[in-house]
């Protein structure tokens, strides 16, 4: 096969397009939730009260998506990809379900841990089964359709909330899930047919018990520190010293099992240590630039919360539009190049950022978060997808899963951290009513988000030369016998 691949044999009408579809939509679940609720609390907090609870509907929806994608990439590495991609689908179908009925906000930020479960399944899965079904070559392909669902999501998911809360109808931001997910679930069942190994396996429960105790401490005690409580106090104390012991007694306990959950012993591969890092450095900067650009330009220039999300949905455009564009240059300059040439441009917009921010202007933040999501599409595609051609059927779930767990991880970190220095500079300054502290506070955030770009950049350097031929090898061709799909 060379890397000239005749569109029609992966697009929708292909053999394998029905389960393209399928994954599509699972991932467009994902995807419009990442932005559609954001735009409808103030419509939230009206009808079910406790202002100060609303930032748990994201905290712990996170906290949820986190702790789980290892888990249940270990699983589907296991029992198979197809029941827990269904599982994921009937947990966030059934958060879906709930949470458009939530009585109170408390009701409504544990059907959001439900949600969270469910996302934490569907997302690395779903890039898992394109790994199992696509060689490397039409990756580059299939890439496109998968972006084209987060572009979409993007302008969709902000406009739907907006009506929704306009409305004054919030629910159906959930219950709008319910058909997608039981549409997806069907294409999936009927046209999926998955060949898994058959063999007898060992299920690691005290390493996910472990695991989920440890990660839940950690990133709740970053989430919730210097927002919740107090970063020196016994609620920061508890969730980081019971995570940290919980996580030293998961390494001792992965050592000895037979079938670890998180198997310790791919990191110490170059290439596979290397992608989480820089994966881990891509959620940081993503998820901390789209959640504090907003608050900057509203609490400095009084720009409408409208207009703030479309500056910065540039970034989510940006991202999908390289994205799609990036199979077509890893496959003639190699993974490793195309990720450095992306964090190169991330880290040039980054910088970038720094330097307007002392002059607020939603045109000028809108044109640096195109350049930088562009950037990112650049990098988090090549890097995933070199990941998973390093390895076969049998590793493949824990590979996506770990880049996806990192990713989710540093999306954590990158909120909790920057969200300390933005409230360390506001503390000393006027406050967070005055337009001068705000523009000094984002500043900082973004100068912070500029060094980790320029860590992640230099972490993709250490990454391996793409050996001769790595899109086109047998090695890298689709595992026989793995998949089939058809009535």
């Amino acid at each position: 096969m060379t890397a000239s691949i005749d569109r029609a044999s992966v697009g929708l009408r292909s053999e394998r397009g029905p389960v393209l579809g399928a994954l599509m939509l699972s991932t467009g679940l994902i995807a419009i939730d990442a932005t559609i609720l954001a735009t409808a609390v103030p419509s939230i907090v009206r009808d079910l009260g406790s202002y100060e609870q609303f930032p748990w509907l994201f905290s712990v929806y996170l906290l949820a998506q986190a702790v789980s994608v290892p888990i249940y990439s270990r699983f589907a590495d296991t029992v198979g990809r197809k029941p827990i991609i269904l599982l994921g689908i009937g947990l966030f179908l059934l958060g879906s379900l709930l949470s458009g009925f939530a009585g109170s906000m408390t009701a409504l930020i544990v059907f959001r841990i439900v949600q969270g479960l469910g996302a934490g399944a569907v997302a690395p899965i779903s890039m898992t089964i394109v790994g199992d079904i696509y060689t490397v070559a039409e990756r580059a392909k299939v890439q496109g359709y998968i972006a084209s669902v987060w572009a979409i999501s993007s302008v969709v998911g902000p406009a739907l909330g907006g009506i929704f809360a306009q409305l004054d109808a919030w629910r159906w931001i959930f219950w709008i899930n319910i058909p997608l997910c039981l549409i997806a679930a069907w294409m999936l069942l009927r046209r999926y047919h998955e060949q898994k190994q058959t063999q007898q396996h060992r299920i690691d429960y005290a390493g996910a018990a472990l695991l989920t105790v440890g990660l839940t401490g950690l990133i709740l005690g970053m989430l919730e520190g210097g927002n919740a409580w107090d970063w020196i106090s016994w609620p920061s104390a508890v969730c980081f010293g019971l995570g940290a012991a919980a996580l030293v007694v998961f390494a001792l306990v992965e050592r000895r099992a037979a079938e670890p959950i998180v198997d310790l012993r791919l990191a110490a591969r170059p290439l596979i240590l290397t992608t989480t890092v820089v994966s881990l450095g891509i959620g940081a900067l993503m998820t901390g630039v789209t959640s504090f650009a907003p608050a900057y330009l509203e609490g400095s220039i009084g720009i409408a919360p409208l207009l703030s999300g479309l500056a910065v949905a540039a970034l989510t455009l940006g991202w999908p539009l390289a994205a799609a564009n990036a199979g077509r240059l890893y496959l003639r300059i190699g993974f490793r190049r195309t990720a450095l040439t992306g964090l190169g441009i991330t880290t040039a917009a980054a910088v970038a950022l720094a330097a307007v921010s002392p002059w607020p202007n939603p045109f000028a933040i809108a044109g640096v978060a195109f350049v930088l999501g562009f950037g990112l599409g650049w990098s988090a595609a090549p890097t995933l997808i070199a990941a998973q051609a390093s390895v076969g059927w049998g590793e493949r779930g824990a590979v996506t899963g770990m880049n996806a767990f990192a990713r989710s991880v540093g999306s954590a970190l990158g909120v909790a951290v920057f969200g300390a220095i933005s409230n360390a500079v506001i503390a000393r300054g006027a406050g967070s009513d005055d337009p001068a502290t705000i523009v000094n506070a984002s500043f900082w955030v973004f100068v912070a988000a500029a060094v980790v770009a320029v860590l992640t950049l230099a972490a993709a350097f250490f990454m391996p030369r793409d050996p001769a031929g790595a899109a086109d090898t047998p090695g890298r061709r689709r595992d026989p016998g793995s998949v089939s799909v058809g009535t």
